[in-house]
């Protein structure tokens, strides 16, 4: 039976001791460690029983192993006495009553616990206190050690392998907290057996174990099928297990496994984030979750040691503020150290990237498109073009957000729950996530004939995947993606094409969207904008409505309050106020006969059919065309400054002035942007199998355009236009 912390030796311990006091990252994180600590040991001690999700006996085993697991590891650093009995209390308290609780009534699909709700939080509460558990075991008399040891943690084992053996083998999130709480115990107390069945499987045939995990669930990017969400949340276990095969199975070569996917997985997580630091709400997620999350902090550290110590994480953890309390941290810690005392550590900026999505990187990609203003700011552009992410994948499929200026321009709505709220359906995801949150009503795309993608069948949408057609971003003035959803409706092949454009005359980069759809018959297109502020003005009359009725009866529509609509002309405008921004949408449709097909132009809050208050009010935008074979095209432009204390209102107005589809078809797209001083013409291959050297050539209305490669991008000003 071992008796040694599992994540930190005797040298490491001292070299940690020597930050105590000293105003560096790892310093102050011990302080900040240490201050809260105290607040919570000055409560009683209380190992309560069963709650729901979100309740105080939910929160109080969460805060104990929380709070367990820091004492344990400060403990170690400042050699308070203190520490150590306050973890060896708690455990002991939990050693008399954790085999008396009995399993919580099952309410969902999720397995239970004898702590909590759902199995997935005992293996919370397993990893993080078997840490606390191997920090003060030599603290601990024999019999003390074998009493914890039977009554919690070969229980807790069991029921993970035994009891619940389809959720440790399931290559799944859970699966990845599985897996690390049973490796963290296994070598807590020294049962090297579980370790391996952690790290490979109960059964090496199947697909099973850490190894299979990180293998199925990362794409070689590092991305992860279920959203930056589910990443951060998954992102803990994983670099946790890492680091303690890496101490105690160094054979595994852990960090260099499969091309070195745990390092991949990290920077694909953080290269994921907006500039304010906050994650994408793609797939079922928050619309809060950043960098600062306490896992993100640990993987920046794991990541800067074990992979590189270069700017972006520099500037990452001058961000966080913080390190994680390890050596791994002491090593970050350092190295910002030694640089900020040659030079201001700069924020991280993270390049335009394309993740690759599957297990071989081969079932579509994620495109994060970023290019700053004249100012500094960065304009970032997201597409999903990859896998449907299982049971918490949306609908979206080609859907986008957009960020500038600090917020999300056009938005994601996330999902629909009240994390650990327990009176909301105690903290569980609420009905409406997959009524609405999950439809493709509910994202910036085009919902046909008021269905959803795939029909709402999960089981179809894992089968099928976007198919990435270009990323180009090399550009400085001109960056942009294509991909292709052919499979995701029956009947219709889907096309989008994306850029940001700079223009010297614009205030921030143009978001340029050709969507197109290729279909028989006459169908209904709904091409939706999500976003947030106060209507400023349209180019359209429009009818507001004293009786709210829903815009439809199911696929999302049910939830939806059409507030008003009015008949587009031939281009429509819709401005909005935003924060201390102006952002001004001008829109148009065209059918592949070259007739205009721009129809109305709908406005809807969410929040109907919503009897328990769960949804969000928020506005949204369509334009609704009818017809065959169907091309979007759409302008977003950023602009002008508002400020109400001052009572200042600038360039409320904005540069553009107007869109048109000049034709499209089997070969590709033309579209024309006017500006005050500029015609853009925008040139868009529509053919899957062209490449960088495709020569192309198209005529509309008896003018050839030709151009080489995917796309063309040609501005003049309006003097040359004229001449």
């Amino acid at each position: 039976m071992t008796t040694q912390p599992i994540l930190l030796n005797a040298e490491e311990i001292e070299q940690l001791r020597k930050e105590v006091g000293r105003p560096t990252l790892m310093g102050k994180a011990i302080e900040e460690n240490v201050t809260a600590l105290e607040s919570f040991m000055s409560l009683p001690l209380d190992v309560p029983g069963h709650g729901d999700g979100g309740s105080y006996e939910h929160n109080r085993h969460k805060d104990n192993y929380t709070y367990m697991n820091l004492a344990g590891r400060l403990f170690l650093v400042t050699q308070e006495q203190r520490y150590a009995d306050f973890v060896i209390a708690l455990l002991e308290d939990y050693a008399d009553k954790y085999l008396e609780l009995g399993f919580q009534v099952q309410k969902n699909t999720n397995p239970t616990g004898r702590l909590f709700h759902q199995i997935l939080n005992e293996h919370g509460w397993l990893l993080f206190t078997s840490i606390a558990y191997s920090c003060v075991a030599s603290e601990m008399t024999e019999a003390q050690r074998q009493r914890i040891i039977d009554r919690i943690f070969i229980p807790m084992i069991e029921m993970s392998t035994e009891k619940y053996a389809h959720r440790f083998d399931h290559i799944h999130n859970h699966g990845v907290w599985a897996v690390a709480a049973v490796g963290a115990c296994a070598v807590a107390i020294g049962r090297p057996e579980y370790l391996e069945m952690a790290v490979y499987g109960k059964d090496r045939e199947q697909q099973s174990g850490f190894l299979d995990q990180v293998s199925n669930l990362f794409a070689p990017s590092g991305y992860y099928l279920e959203g930056p969400y589910y990443s951060r949340f998954t992102i803990r276990p994983l670099v946790l297990l890492a680091e303690i095969i890496h101490r105690h199975m160094p054979e595994v070569d852990i960090y260099n496994y499969k091309n070195g996917v745990v390092g991949n997985t990290v920077q694909a997580l953080l290269a994921t984030a907006y500039p304010n630091g906050v994650f994408p709400a793609m797939n079922d997620a928050s619309q809060s979750m950043s960098i600062a999350d306490a896992g993100v902090k640990v993987a920046v550290s794991i990541y800067g040691a074990h992979y590189a110590l270069d700017d972006n994480i520099l500037g990452m953890a001058k961000i966080q503020d913080s390190v994680w309390m390890h050596p791994c941290g002491l090593e970050v810690s350092r190295a910002y150290e030694k640089a900020s005392a040659e030079r201001e550590i700069g924020l991280p900026y993270w390049p335009s990237m394309e993740l690759n999505e599957g297990p071989e990187g081969e079932q579509g990609a994620q495109g994060f498109v970023r290019m700053q203003d004249k100012s500094g700011d960065v304009s970032q552009l997201v597409m999903n073009y990859g896998m449907h992410g299982m049971g918490h994948g949306h609908f979206d499929t080609l859907g986008i957000t957009l960020f500038n200026r600090g917020h999300e321009v056009l938005r994601e709505y996330g999902f629909a729950r009240w994390v650990n709220v327990e009176p909301k359906f105690g903290g569980r995801y609420l009905p409406e996530n997959p009524s609405y949150a999950r439809q493709t009503v509910a994202h910036n795309s085009v919902t046909i004939d008021e269905t959803c993608q795939n029909y709402f069948d999960v089981e179809r949408a894992d089968s099928v995947h976007g198919l990435p057609h270009f990323f180009e971003v090399n550009d400085k003035n001109i960056k942009g993606m294509s991909a292709f959803a052919n499979n995701h409706y029956d009947g219709f092949a889907m096309q989008r094409s994306v850029f940001l454009l700079n223009l010297d005359e614009l205030e921030a980069p143009l978001l340029i969207d050709l969507y197109r759809l290729v279909g028989e018959g006459e169908h209904q297109y709904d091409y939706s904008h999500q976003y947030a502020g106060q209507i400023i003005r349209t180019n359209f009359e429009y009818e507001t409505f004293k009786e709210l009725n829903t815009l439809g009866e199911d696929n999302g529509y049910q939830h939806l309050w059409k507030v008003a609509a009015g008949e587009a002309n031939e281009t429509a405008l819709v401005s909005w106020l935003q924060d201390n921004s102006y952002h001004t949408w001008l829109g148009t449709s065209s059918n592949s006969d070259g007739s205009n097909s721009t129809g109305e132009v709908i406005f809807t809050r969410s929040g109907a059919n919503d009897p328990s208050f769960n949804l969000r009010s928020e506005p949204a935008f369509m334009l609704r065309s009818r017809g065959e074979s169907t091309l979007f095209a759409s302008v977003v432009e950023t602009h002008g400054y508002f400020n109400e204390e001052f009572e200042q209102s600038v360039n409320a107005r904005g540069q553009v002035s107007n869109i048109k589809v000049i034709g499209h078809n089997e070969i590709g797209s033309a579209i024309e942007i006017t500006t005050k001083n500029s015609v853009v013409t925008v040139l868009v291959s529509n053919q899957s199998d062209a490449d960088a050297v495709t020569v192309n050539e198209m005529t509309f209305n008896e003018h050839t355009f030709n151009w080489t490669g995917y796309y063309s991008v040609e501005v003049k000003t309006q003097s040359q236009e004229i001449n």
